[in-house]
């Protein structure tokens, strides 16, 4: 590791300058106006990449383009395919101390939209990749970087199945997670999936005067209310609808283990989250809700005055937004159906509208690639790392599963101070440095698997 360590410290000036470059372009995807600046940052990192010696292109979709890079070391040497997105979230929270998109350095924190989410992770596995290649570790290093995962990879699928005979590969790592704490390195398994709808009730056309219709109108937001109330127990979370956990995959005792060993903890999880009151205060019990089981969330209702004091009209419409995060075995159009039977036999006024559907992913915890990414972060950080589950949803990983055909890692780095998707998000070189000599250990890891010959394995409680 001596060498390896005195490469990234030789690099740090480079990765500080490359991270400015990219957080100052604004790949605000949701946004339309920015998509001079989505293109911008496309060809930023085309020519990055070429500078490096990586063949690289611009993939238009209907959308936004994907970078496609590639190192090839060799005709006949397995290939594993790193994806990360270049796109980023708005930054309009008053909460910013600085200005989002100009970079500040105070030490040894990066400061910036896009810094952890997923700027500088992408930067960091480049910088492994980097090494493996000039070490001439015998393996091929191909790149995705998409710009629309923020507004849920509506064109990824298209990138994909149009590309698929020049996109084979190996294996896929994903650098796009979070660990539960610092110091305690943490390898995701399992994302879940999403199945998002809305919710409408019309019974008028007008607001009407409430001392006039009062008592004969039907009032569409108390309707929907009672409605959402009957789908779940808004107190415990716990869903009503007949059916809905009937595939859920349970938890095991040594899933449940490991997650706790990635050093979660309840007061810093409120801490983290501002959470003035949770559900449940048993670590246990949380992260069993977080990971392993499904949700069913009110986002929003809107419909009648929301104005300063009380405006006596009954709406003619209201709306609700819902989503559902789904847990493997669970699939979003079975779930669909027993939402939408169990709404209608209660009001079958309400139209139930289906947004774009996600489903849950599980990967690996077993096996050569985990036993890989396992050696590779213990050696890069110093601790066996603990297999989790992710709360959330990479729709580009579901995709990637069912045309490429690959195993899937996930080797992330961000740390839940870093702000995904928050105000002052940032990155620091602590995790960087170790993000670098992490994937030049897993490319290496990685290179030396044969087909029916599993890298060796270490002692693990999955």
């Amino acid at each position: 590791m001596a060498n390896l360590d005195s490469w990234v410290d030789c690099r740090r000036e480079e990765f500080e300058s490359k991270l400015k470059e990219w957080v100052e372009i604004p790949t605000v995807s949701v946004d339309p106006e920015r998509r001079i600046d989505i293109d911008r940052g496309a060809d930023a990192a085309v020519s990055y990449l070429r500078s490096l010696g990586a063949e690289a292109e611009r993939v238009e979709t209907p959308g936004n383009p994907v970078v496609l890079g590639k190192f090839t070391t060799g005709s006949n040497r397995r290939t594993v395919t790193i994806y990360n997105h270049l796109d980023v979230q708005p930054a309009n929270e008053p909460q910013w101390t600085r200005p989002a998109f100009v970079f500040h350095k105070e030490g040894n924190r990066y400061a910036g939209r896009g810094s952890t989410d997923d700027k500088g992770p992408a930067l960091t596995a480049l910088f492994g990749a980097r090494y493996a290649v000039e070490q001439g570790t015998p393996i091929n290093i191909q790149f995705i970087w998409e710009l629309e995962e923020e507004i849920g990879s509506p064109n990824f699928e298209h990138f994909v199945r149009d590309n698929v005979s020049c996109l084979g590969t190996d294996s896929i790592a994903v650098s796009d997670t979070i660990w539960i704490a610092r110091g305690k390195p943490a390898i995701a398994y399992g994302l879940r999936g999403l199945a998002p709808i809305r919710l409408v009730l019309e019974t008028g056309t007008k607001d009407v005067h409430s001392g006039l219709v009062g008592g004969a109108a039907r009032n569409p937001i108390g309707e929907l209310c009672q409605v959402i109330a009957e789908c779940y127990d808004a107190r415990t979370g716990k869903v009503r609808i007949p059916g809905f956990y009937d595939d859920v995959a349970r938890t095991t005792k040594a899933e449940l283990s490991s997650f706790l060993a990635s050093g979660f903890n309840v007061r810093k999880f409120k801490a983290a989250h501002e959470l003035k009151k949770i559900r449940s205060e048993d670590a246990s019990e949380v992260v069993k809700r977080i990971w392993g089981l499904p949700t069913f969330e009110v986002h929003g209702i809107a419909g009648g005055y929301t104005g300063p004091g009380v405006k006596t009209a009954v709406a003619p419409k209201a709306e609700a937004k819902i989503s559902m995060r789904l847990v493997p075995n669970q699939n979003p159009d079975h779930i669909f159906k027993l939402v939408k039977s169990f709404i209608k036999e209660r009001n079958p006024d309400v139209q139930i509208h289906p947004e774009s559907f996600l489903r849950p992913f599980l990967g690996p915890h077993q096996g050569p690639y985990a036993n890989a990414a396992r050696d590779a972060m213990k050696t890069a950080f110093g601790k066996d790392p603990a297999f989790v589950r992710e709360g959330g949803s990479i729709g580009a990983v579901v995709t990637m599963h069912k045309y490429l055909r690959a195993p899937i890692v996930f080797l992330g780095l961000s740390l839940p101070e870093h702000g995904y998707h928050a105000p002052n998000e940032n990155f620091d070189w602590e995790q960087a440095s170790g993000g670098m000599k992490m994937f030049a250990r897993y490319f290496e890891n990685i290179s030396g698997i044969q087909d029916g010959e599993p890298f060796p394995p270490r002692a693990t409680g999955l």
